[in-house]
């Protein structure tokens, strides 16, 4: 089996999901979805399926909502509401990404056992994905669930991350 992956330079902070803890895991990884956290989105996909911003700028619309939802976590924060997230036993460097894999730097993993994870992305709008993964070996995972929104935007990076290396290939010839 052949894994294509390409160098990206990400962080995973990431726990062994065992029987104890997978409940746990499963919970905060269900409260990252953008259903419970992001009303405001929600909103807008509402407003979306009602054909009621057809004649709106898309662009403009998605930066407004962003603005909002930052006025939001400000809110959060000054309330003392943010989101409060499990503790991981292990942080590393994620070293190449594919659509279905990731490796990691260090031999950290036990093959065949399965992991939770949540990898801060640089995407807009930025925030941490929730992941739930099996060890391949000792450094290379494969993504078992990722919420839809998070997956579409994971493909789109790994794309781009593509599109940055054929560049650099092509730039050295």
């Amino acid at each position: 089996m052949s894994i294509r992956l390409v160098k990206a330079p990400l962080k995973i902070a990431f726990s062994r999901a065992d029987k104890d803890r997978y409940k746990l895991f499963k919970r905060e990884f269900d409260k990252l979805s953008e259903y419970d956290e992001d009303p405001v989105g929600q909103w807008l996909k509402m407003a979306k399926a009602r054909g009621e911003t057809k004649e709106s700028d898309q662009v403009l619309l998605t930066l407004i909502v962003e603005l909002h939802r930052k006025v939001d976590e400000i809110t959060k924060i000054l309330k003392n509401e943010e989101i409060e997230f499990l503790k991981l036993d292990t942080e590393s460097m994620i070293e190449e990404i594919g659509f279905e894999h990731f490796k990691i730097e260090d031999d950290l993993l036990e093959e065949g056992l399965q992991y939770y994870g949540r990898i801060p992305m640089p995407i807009f709008p930025k925030r941490e994905v929730a992941v739930f993964f099996t060890a391949v070996s000792e450094n290379i995972a494969k993504i078992d669930l990722m919420h839809e929104r998070d997956r579409v935007d994971w493909d789109a990076y790994v794309a781009a991350r593509e599109r940055v290396m054929i560049r650099e290939r092509k730039a050295k010839r």
